[in-house]
């Protein structure tokens, strides 16, 4: 059995690059000159969900709630971070729109 080296980030380090990460979205929006997504207002981010990939814009205040961070844990060790579409969460839909409901 072969030993899988660990390498997760430390959460602080985490959250900073879902926070830098957050704005390269998907590549047909519209952006402006900072290469931002037109329809993501300031202090928000969105986030991809269930099987459709469905598309929800979330305030960046989420990213302090321990439910929302657990989502997002998994959302790394199912996709990682490291592709241009942005953050897909591996829930379904309904348990996401449940769970946001509760932290708002």
């Amino acid at each position: 059995m072969a030993i899988r080296k660990s390498n997760k980030l430390p959460q602080s380090a985490v959250l900073k690059q879902i926070l830098k990460r957050c704005s390269s979205l998907g590549k047909k929006h519209e952006y402006d000159d900072d290469v931002l997504p037109l329809d993501v207002p300031k202090g928000h981010f969105a986030v991809y969900v269930g099987e459709k990939r469905s598309r929800y814009i979330v305030p960046i205040s989420f990213l302090a709630h321990p439910q929302f961070q657990s989502l997002l844990r998994q959302a790394e060790e199912e996709f990682g971070f490291d592709h241009d579409m942005g953050i897909t969460i591996p829930c379904e839909e309904v348990v996401f729109q449940s769970l946001t409901s509760m932290i708002r």
